[in-house]
């Protein structure tokens, strides 16, 4: 980085692979982070990284190559970076260095689309709410889909979040639906579909923003560059 080219401390260590924008400001004000051996809990702080050491729990921050993945998450692995009860996680089915972060979440029982990235602006972009990046879904159910359930997950459902809504739905067989939404809260879809008696037998995320998961094998990643994913 050149000299005396000051960042705000949140976005360097976004940009560093350490977690995400929202993530970084979290252990800024957590006093998990130091700068020139002293704790710094405001995620505003400006430094310029070439002339003073920043660490996070401790270790040092080194700025990395940036790299993204596309991964094809079987069920049975959490999208977390670890996990307390020693479960598989998406970061066993990708290389471990550099170390990288899943991009929002899929639940443990879904298949299917997910982004790993130590970039924290991109991780930010695809996934704060104000950028409103579509999601699409392939959902098998354990009823019959009328007309009716497709309207009302256009209109919406009321969950404790709020008012969730589908961007847009198709209806591809008697049990299946391709269901796009830019809402990301916690296993939405399947909350949405139990609220009006359905249960879902299969969740499959098929595509996000303008990546699309296409032939990837079950289990498998692919390394993408930055103008794939924006």
């Amino acid at each position: 980085m050149p000299e005396n080219k000051k960042i705000r401390l949140a976005k360097f260590l976004a940009q560093s692979g350490v977690a995400s924008r929202r993530k970084a400001e979290e252990l800024i004000i957590s006093g998990k982070v130091k700068v020139a051996g002293k704790i710094v809990k405001e995620p505003a702080t400006t430094i310029d990284p070439s002339s003073l050491e920043i660490r996070v729990n401790n270790q040092p921050i080194i700025l990395e190559e940036k790299v993204y993945y596309l991964l094809n998450k079987p069920v049975g692995y959490l999208s977390s970076v670890s996990d307390p009860h020693h479960d598989k996680t998406v970061l066993d089915l990708v290389p471990q260095e550099p170390r990288v972060f899943p991009v929002g979440r899929l639940d443990k029982d879904s298949q299917g689309l997910m982004i790993l990235t130590n970039d924290g602006d991109l991780a930010y972009q695809l996934t704060h709410p104000k950028f409103e990046v579509k999601k699409i879904y392939r959902v098998k159910v354990d009823k019959r889909i009328t007309a009716d359930l497709a309207k009302k997950l256009l209109s919406g459902v009321s969950l404790t979040e709020g008012r969730a809504k589908a961007d847009k739905v198709l209806i591809k067989s008697v049990y299946e639906l391709e269901i796009v939404i830019h809402q990301g809260w916690k296993r939405q879809i399947r909350r949405m579909l139990e609220s009006l008696g359905y249960q879902v037998l299969l969740l499959e995320r098929i595509a996000e923003g303008k990546v699309k998961l296409g032939k990837l094998a079950l289990g498998k990643y692919k390394r993408l560059s930055l103008k794939d994913l924006l």
